[in-house]
């Protein structure tokens, strides 16, 4: 290991909680010991004899057809096991095989009910040999579908039973609080789905000590998740639904209290949902944000109208996001840090990016991601170049690595605002001495954009702004300026003004070309932004 990579790994290190690392040791030792003596998970079967009732779900996003074979589309790949299905099938990489092992394809209307329970034999029965499906997470999700799937169709099967509450005390014996977050919260969830389907009170105690927990500190004042990813809000939302969902509408453990509880948290994320979504429904693609994965914010918000839950009233604070509308367009800032600190696994170097969408469109759009395997393609989507901000010298803001790592990392050390106006600095280059603010200022049919970068020492300095647009706008430029059909740039302080051919994510594995411009400026730039 170099000196470089050992000071990464510090700097990476040096920020998570001691309760994470602790069971990083704890998880590393026990399964040595388990692997020795050769241990296995044998637990007492449990009949399952409480009828659980629930209203309609949303329907999953994912893709499983069966005529003669078994197919399966995720993350916009296919694949078809002409016999048996390999449940560690691999080649479309990790979070491929997660979601063949979710077991969310069952809850989409048009599976029957003999080919869900097939599937569901089928891997039962080679459950022995499922490597990456019995990891804590997959097994959470897996254990809310089954559950949702045999509920809808008042499925009761013995065989079924045993191994969903096997897979269940496995869980309990590998929750995720060595990486906590959104992984624990979904073991929480899950294991609150097994409590109510095996009416059993051990699952239950956990499963609230988990949820009351957690989400007092994930869910920030003003209503979001607190990794900052407005797509795995939408999930955390939708997780927190279904728990309301389960609870309204059984009495097995009769706890008002906690049911009042999950119905706080889900209004004050229905009321950040509703401030961040534009107006045609999508999400600002911050952080690890893209579509065809969680259920849309309209979605969102019918499922939880029927369950009698009201949004909160809030404003955009402490997620670090702003949003300014006018009658042509909307404006999505981020001004805040990337996320919380011991998890920034799905943080990007991107401290002050912004998305347009100019008359229910999108216009300039963060590039969004299409991959989280290690490879170039997700270092460069999670890189500053590939957001709408400023590059210094060609380093990133916040150190990202592997997939889903950050050493040294950006902080906003001051804010000011008001109804139309966001000022704010990052320290991102403060080992190179040099900070950089950032203003916003959005008028009726203007934005003004002003960039300025101190330095405490001599030195020249090859600052970068960067604008990506969506591949649906046409990009030229003339002199200083760059035109397109909705709005016109012009900028003041700029040395260099370049166009050039780029790509952003629609989705999972679905990248398209597009066209960036790239503006090299030294010390201040102005950018107006004219709508037309």
């Amino acid at each position: 290991m170099t000196i470089k990579q050992l000071k990464r790994y510090i700097h990476t290190l040096r920020f998570m909680k001691i309760k994470q690392i602790n069971y990083r040791v704890y998880y590393v030792v026990r399964n040595k010991v388990r692997k020795a003596t050769k241990h296995s998970y044998k637990y007492s079967l449990k009949s399952n004899s409480y009828k659980l009732n629930l209203n309609p779900s949303i329907e999953s996003y994912t893709s499983y057809s069966s005529s003669n074979n078994n197919s399966f589309t995720f993350l916009n790949l296919s694949n078809t096991f002409n016999n048996k299905i390999d449940w560690n099938f691999s080649d479309h990489g990790k979070l491929w095989t997660y979601n063949l092992n979710y077991f969310e394809y069952l809850n989409q209307k048009k599976i029957t009910i003999d080919n869900g329970l097939k599937l569901i034999y089928d891997f039962i029965e080679n459950l022995p040999k499922v490597k990456d499906g019995l990891e804590p997470f997959p097994i959470a999700l897996r254990g809310i579908n089954w559950i949702k799937f045999l509920v809808q169709h008042d499925i009761k099967d013995q065989k079924i039973d045993d191994s969903l509450y096997a897979q269940y005390n496995i869980l309990l014996d590998n929750l995720e609080y060595h990486l906590l977050g959104n992984h624990l919260l979904e073991n929480g969830f899950s294991l609150l789905f097994g409590a109510y389907y095996f009416a059993d009170n051990k699952l239950y105690k956990k499963a609230k000590d988990i949820l009351v927990s957690e989400l007092d500190e994930q869910i920030l004042s003003d209503g979001a998740h607190f990794e900052l990813t407005p797509m795995y809000h939408q999930i955390m939302f939708f997780r927190v639904l279904d728990c309301i969902n389960l609870i309204s509408h059984n009495d097995i453990f009769s706890d008002r209290d906690f049911e009042r509880f999950l119905k706080q948290k889900a209004s004050k994320m229905y009321g950040w949902l509703k401030n961040i979504t534009y107006k045609n429904g999508n999400i600002p693609h911050f952080n690890d944000s893209t579509d065809g994965i969680a259920p849309t914010s309209n979605e969102l918000f019918e499922y939880a109208n029927r369950l009698n839950i009201k949004e909160d009233i809030l404003i955009l604070k402490e997620s670090g996001y702003r949003k300014y509308e006018q009658e042509d367009y909307e404006l999505v800032v981020d001004v805040g840090n990337i996320g919380p600190d011991y998890i920034p696994g799905h943080a990007h170097s991107d401290t002050f990016n912004f998305e347009l969408y100019i008359k229910n469109k999108p216009f300039i759009v963060d590039t969004s991601i299409s991959t989280y395997e290690n490879n170039s393609q997700r270092k460069y989507e999670r890189s500053t170049s590939a957001h709408n901000t400023v590059m210094i010298n060609n380093i990133d803001q916040s150190e990202i690595w592997s997939s889903f790592r950050v050493a040294k990392r950006a902080k906003v050390i001051n804010l000011e605002e008001n109804e139309k106006y966001v000022s704010a600095t990052h320290n991102g280059y403060l080992r190179f001495g040099i900070l950089h603010t950032r203003k916003f200022l959005a008028l009726e049919d203007v934005i003004v954009i002003e960039d300025e970068i101190f330095s405490k020492k001599e030195q020249y300095l090859e600052s970068k702004a960067y604008f990506h647009f969506d591949n649906s706008i046409n990009v030229r430029v003339d002199g200083d300026k760059v035109i397109t059909n909705s709005a016109i740039f012009t900028f003041e302080g700029l040395k260099k003004l370049d166009i050039v051919d780029t790509t952003i994510a629609k989705g999972f594995n679905d990248i398209v070309e597009a066209k960036c411009i790239i503006v090299l400026f030294e010390f201040k730039l102005k950018t107006n932004i004219d709508i037309i």
